[in-house]
């Protein structure tokens, strides 16, 4: 099987010793991949965004990988985002404390609050990333937030948003309500439900945000990723944390799918779908949707070969366990 220029178009590498760990587990199997920018402190400015973008591209140990970097939302004047415009591929809005490090996230949901900010990124065509949930129950957050999507919607009717890693049957059918909303889906979501999480012992490596749901959620996501639905990209979420902050008391909340996304992908698609879906869901209808070219191709190659997940990925200062840890799976990456 092979792909052309696969997409992950919500990836988190962290920074420093973690980042020389997961970066190069992106930049293999990916042409490209949008970072996300809530770091300590969240990238809010262009010299610092300049400057984790050449980290990133110095542990990649790959010339064919674009980082498609991602600015904090906050409330930016339009002069500053027209000189921002060059160097960010989008603006990404976390409601505060909602997940890892979004403690300076929006509180305020007003209009008239987010206006001047959003009208601007409206007129300099430069997209919102959504981290949609609320504060409720847990299991209620990302369709309780619905309501403010419609709000931005119908508001910004020129402005392009992504509800990221969508994980409710209420979203799926959001999507089809509005012209100008657009959606990730991970590939944990597509296989996950709360009863594997939480259904027997509780596996904290399957803990993330927003939380696997209800079979039928999960029956609406696998709808639109297997038929390649035009308005839904693949966004991994790959978010790593060390082992000892996964397994405690309070664990992180996150799921390390970068090693293994293509590979699992691959598989599903070819249980459920066909390769053409697959390449419409890992990169064409990203590319159609962000207007995304590049000026080389990078073409994957999965061999129907099968292999075992290792335990863990580790550094001198890093473990991680990654999801279908110690697995065998069918397709291996092979260039």
């Amino acid at each position: 099987m092979k792909l052309k220029n696969p997409l992950d178009m919500h990836l988190h590498l962290r920074d420093e010793s973690m980042l020389k760990l997961v970066a190069p587990l992106s930049t293999k199997d990916f042409r490209a991949a949008v970072i996300m920018p809530n770091l300590v402190p969240p990238l809010c400015d262009i010299k610092s965004l300049k400057a984790y973008k050449e980290r990133i591209l110095k542990v990649s140990n790959d010339n064919h990988f674009t980082p498609l970097m991602t600015l904090f939302f906050k409330n930016y004047d339009e002069k500053f985002l027209e000189n921002a415009k060059d160097e960010i591929f989008a603006i990404k809005l976390y409601p505060a404390g909602i997940t890892t490090n979004s403690e300076n996230g929006i509180s305020n949901f007003e209009i008239e609050t987010l206006k001047p900010t959003l009208e601007a990124m409206s007129a300099l065509n430069i997209p919102l990333l959504v981290h949609g949930e609320t504060n409720d129950f847990v299991m209620d957050r990302e369709s309780n937030f619905s309501k403010i999507y419609e709000k931005l919607a119908k508001n910004f009717k020129n402005l392009k948003i992504i509800m990221e890693h969508i994980s409710t049957k209420t979203l799926c059918k959001l999507l089809k309500d509005y012209e100008n909303l657009y959606a990730t889906i991970t590939l944990h979501h597509l296989i996950l439900t709360l009863d594997d999480v939480i259904g027997g012992k509780m596996k904290p490596h399957l803990f993330c945000k927003p939380i696997a749901k209800t079979y039928e959620d999960k029956t609406a996501l696998c709808e639109l990723a297997f038929n390649a639905y035009e308005k839904v990209m693949f966004g991994s979420d790959s978010a790593p944390h060390p082992k000892d902050e996964k397994e405690c008391c309070g664990c992180a909340a996150g799921i390390f799918s970068a090693p293994i996304a293509l590979s699992v992908l691959a598989e599903l698609f070819q249980k459920h779908s066909n390769q053409e879906n697959l390449q419409k869901f890992i990169s064409d209808n990203a590319c159609k949707i962000h207007n995304l070219s590049f000026k080389e191709d990078k073409i994957i190659t999965l061999d129907n070969e099968n292999w075992q997940v290792p335990n863990e990925y580790k550094n001198e200062n890093e473990k991680i366990i990654p999801f279908m840890a110690g697995e065998n799976l069918r397709f291996q990456v092979k260039s």
